[in-house]
């Protein structure tokens, strides 16, 4: 038989030997004291936790005890006193160093998720990836980096878009060096970090010489490039009309007195539209529409081992994925706020000629 025994500060369980064994009995009540006595159990009290004392005592040849002793929790309170201390000591109360942080990880995880598609199809000559892939690699970091930044930040990731919320009064300017320095920040970590990951194969693939241009580029890995037959021009135009798809894409998206998207669907949503339009509008420029994704990686790879030609390939082409995509942008926003948003706000419906009282409805 299993029997329990408290007392004032401490109590002693009686347990059986192992069932069916030496003639213990086999029924359920009797494994279970058994298996709890073999254990040693916290559990919570009004005065504290129980805690073995590790002493196992035999009291006689078919029955032994293990003894408990209650323990106070203040014995628990050093420890966990000193986390809050270290929690609150990390704790960062400034919102714009927050916004600046949560940028730059949006950025990092939209970056090396972009980047990191693009190595592994140009560095495996088309074994491992296709021109889809990237595409798949920047949607799923878009997607992936909204919800990493969305709550703090509003997710921006896209110096164009920062400067846009600006220009509409939606950010206050003085706002605009924080995002772009979290922006900043994160893709020139990102391109830093794909370099040394791939940093054995880009050495393979190149022999140790990095070009801009040539049949062992590497250079648009991490930065956009014109297509041979590609105008300055032409490029310019390829980059802002994809970036004003772009704006009046995530403008849908959000524009809850219209028919935006579900709650909780945005940053899904906004990563399948990337991917729409890198499958679109890709080919001519590969899709920066974004200077934040661009202008970083590139200096990034100046320093790196590609040089100046950076900045001199494609006939100067480095300004175009900064300027280009900053207009776009601003033309995007113009184009939603003069087709949509002015005509789409609450109205004041006339009473018919019964005089029916006015209300006020929404057009949603």
């Amino acid at each position: 038989m299993c029997t329990v025994k408290p007392s004032e500060r401490s109590f002693s369980l009686w347990k059986c030997d192992s069932p069916g064994v030496h003639g213990g009995s086999s029924r359920p009540g009797e494994w279970l004291a058994w298996l709890f006595s073999t254990i040693c159990v916290n559990t919570s009290t009004k005065d504290g936790g129980l805690m073995c004392d590790g002493k196992l005592r035999t009291s006689s040849q078919s029955q032994r005890r293990v003894k408990f002793r209650l323990v106070s929790k203040s014995r628990l309170e050093p420890e966990s006193k000193m986390l809050e201390k270290i929690q609150k000591m990390l704790t960062i109360r400034s919102n714009s160093i927050r916004e600046l942080l949560a940028e730059a990880l949006g950025m990092y995880i939209l970056m090396v998720l972009g980047l990191s598609s693009v190595a592994q199809t140009v560095l495996g000559k088309g074994e491992f990836g296709q021109y889809l892939s990237i595409n798949l690699g920047f949607g799923i970091g878009v997607t992936m980096g909204i919800h990493a930044a969305g709550g703090i930040s509003g997710a921006h990731l896209n110096a164009a878009i920062t400067l846009t919320h600006c220009m509409f009064g939606n950010l206050p300017w003085r706002k605009l060096p924080v995002y772009l320095l979290g922006q900043f920040l994160g893709s020139f970590l990102a391109a830093a970090t794909i370099f040394g990951l791939y940093y054995d194969a880009l050495h393979d693939y190149t022999n140790g010489n990095f070009t801009v241009t040539g049949p062992t580029a590497t250079a648009s890995i991490f930065s956009t490039y014109p297509s041979p037959y590609m105008s300055l021009t032409g490029g310019f135009f390829t980059e802002f009309i994809a970036t004003v798809m772009l704006l009046l894409g995530i403008l849908v998206i959000h524009d809850e007195k219209n028919n935006g998207a579900l709650k909780g669907t945005h940053a899904l949503v906004t990563g399948i539209l990337v991917l729409g339009i890198g499958m679109g509008m890709g080919m001519n420029t590969g899709y920066a529409i974004n200077p934040s994704r661009d202008l970083p990686p590139r200096i990034f790879t100046a320093i790196a081992g590609w040089g100046v030609d950076v900045f001199r390939a494609g006939n100067y082409w480095w300004w175009v994925p900064v300027v280009a995509p900053t207009l776009g942008s601003l033309a995007g926003g113009l184009i939603h706020k003069l087709l949509i948003d002015i005509h789409n706000q609450p109205v004041l419906e006339r009473g018919n000629e019964k005089g029916q009282t006015v209300v006020e409805s929404s057009t949603l």
